[in-house]
């Protein structure tokens, strides 16, 4: 099988690679490419920033973290911009702020020894960001400084994420719970839209390096809608528990180098969104116009050289998906602890295809649930499974396709690959080569089409190593499996065809085969 991708078997083959993702036409990047790959995409441009600086102390800035310095940043951003723009420097010290609205042609730099502490006076909020900026060309935040969101003002806490004296601790701080969610709320913010941590929407040469971004209360770091985003080298963190504590979700954004940042967040790590949100992304009812841009994909992304800790996903797209994703490679990264390590999900009604995404080279350990995760049905409870039932296709069904992951390792999870379609639309050409995978159980494959493991290993600790239903034309290729496994293959039901295995040495296992419901043994050819 050929990958249409640099992998070992096609270093040289740069000119396939480009017709394939019809960038032939395109600049292709200088140093920022990873070599000797040679992953081709447009030029990522950085912005161009002015050479005057000024410092926020010159504008009445006061440290120690008793006097809002909302004001003074304010003005030295507007002054900067009346000369055309420069550097608004942060030096080392305790900053007390309110929101921060960049402008065009500025870098906001945070020292080394600087911290920024947003105010808990969520009063002072009225837009969608502590950090907010829309419509601008040439913006940047640099600098090893940090800011931090004071999340813990606004965040609704779930009882089941915390130990019992800190959930006492909470109820004592006042706040509400509600009875019926066990969901506690902090004093005064009942009912307000939670903002997040940076927001830059509609911007070109956008770039993010160095900082550290903390404790939001919601999302961490959001580009949506831009051009040319570079961001290297930044810590994102939120507690483990902070519900839609995101670390980087990029919607909608094109030409992007994601390199070299560590996230430990609470909720998903790097995440590929695009459009927005479900119907309101196709148009309401009724037949009027969508919202401009709202079907917009993500695509032309290079992430490598990156660490994720605690997060929902490592590596995440959706499940916001009313535009497309594609033209995505993910590489070099380590997932440590995450519930899932590599996650694509999406539901009937968001619409959108995800098409195009190579992973290689990641390292993962101790993941909670699955270590390779495609599903369908997420926030659909009871979706998927034997009783499904095939919908109309629409323009809000979901498509999965073409996707390839090679050289991978996961050591630790509770289930090593789910492979879940939908039965009007399964997923298909999902590809992996050199995986190995130690979990409990085994892959699952429902509602798939054009299925390749090569060179799979998956030791599980119960049941089969691989369960089929609904599959066909899934192409098996020396197989690893371990020794003391009951059954090889499971296959479940009739609507299977076309599983061809090869290579694999049937000697460890129980049995090659065990068939299932009205599952008929022409479905599978095995081959030794």
């Amino acid at each position: 099988m050929k990958y249409p991708i640099g992998f070992s078997s096609l270093l040289s083959d740069f000119a396939l690679f480009a017709l394939f993702l019809g960038w032939l036409t395109t600049p292709v990047v200088g140093a920022p490419v990873p070599d000797p790959v040679g992953f081709l995409m447009p030029q990522v441009q950085e912005p161009q920033i002015p050479t005057h600086t000024a410092r926020i102390t010159d504008f009445g800035a006061v440290s120690g973290g008793q006097v809002l310095c909302t004001a003074a940043i304010s003005t030295g951003i507007d002054a900067l911009t009346a000369q055309g723009g420069g550097k608004l420097i942060i030096p080392a010290g305790l900053w007390l702020t309110g929101p921060i609205v960049l402008r065009s042609d500025i870098e906001l730099v945070v020292e080394q020894g600087a911290l920024v502490q947003f105010t808990k006076d969520t009063k002072q909020y009225k837009g969608p960001a502590l950090i907010y900026g829309e419509n601008l060309t040439n913006v940047a935040i640099t600098g090893r400084g940090v800011f931090d969101g004071g999340g813990e003002a606004w965040r609704p806490v779930k009882h089941a994420k915390m130990t019992e004296a800190a959930w006492k601790g909470l109820l004592a701080s006042g706040g509400h719970l509600d009875a019926e969610t066990d969901i506690w709320t902090p004093p005064g913010v009942d009912g307000f839209r939670r903002p997040k941590m940076l927001v830059l929407s509609h911007c070109q040469r956008v770039l993010l390096d160095g900082t550290t971004f903390e404790n939001s209360p919601s999302w961490n770091i959001n580009p949506s809608f831009c051009d040319d985003v570079t961001i290297r080298n930044l810590i994102i963190t939120n507690p483990y528990f902070a519900q839609n504590g995101d670390g980087l979700d990029l919607e909608s954004c094109r030409n992007v180098i994601i390199r070299g940042d560590r996230l430990d967040v609470g909720d998903d790590g790097l995440c590929m969104k695009s459009g927005v949100r479900g119907r309101q992304g196709r148009g309401p009812a009724g037949g009027a116009a969508r919202p401009p841009n709202a079907l917009r994909p993500t695509e032309n992304v290079l992430i490598e050289n990156c660490v994720v800790y605690h997060a929902h996903g490592g590596f995440t797209i959706g499940s916001e998906m009313s535009g497309d994703v594609r033209n995505i490679w993910v590489n070099n990264c380590s997932f440590i602890g995450t519930d899932v390590g590599l996650r694509f999900k999406t539901q009937r009604g968001r619409g959108g295809v995800v098409e195009r995404i190579y992973v290689t080279n990641i390292s993962m350990t101790d993941i909670v649930t699955d270590a390779i995760s495609f599903d369908m049905y997420y926030e659909q409870k009871g979706g998927g499974g034997s009783a499904a039932k095939p919908v109309p296709v629409s323009d809000g069904t979901p498509q999965f396709r073409d996707l390839y992951i090679e050289n991978i390792v996961c050591r630790g999870a509770q289930r090593a690959v789910q492979l879940q379609g939908l039965p009007e639309m399964p997923i298909r050409g999902i590809h992996l080569k050199n995986v190995s995978i130690t979990a409990d159980t085994g892959l699952v494959c429902e509602d798939a089409r054009d299925i390749t493991l090569d060179h799979v290993e998956i030791i599980r600790r119960t049941g089969p190593v691989a369960n089929f239903k609904t599959s066909h034309d899934v192409r098996i290729d020396q197989l690893g499996f371990g020794t003391g496994a009951p059954t090889l293959f499971r296959v479940e039901g009739g609507g299977n065809s076309g599983i061809a295995v090869s290579g694999t040495d049937l000697k460890g296992a129980g049995q090659a085969l065990e068939l299932a419901g009205s599952a008929d043994a022409s479905a599978i050819a095995i081959k030794q």
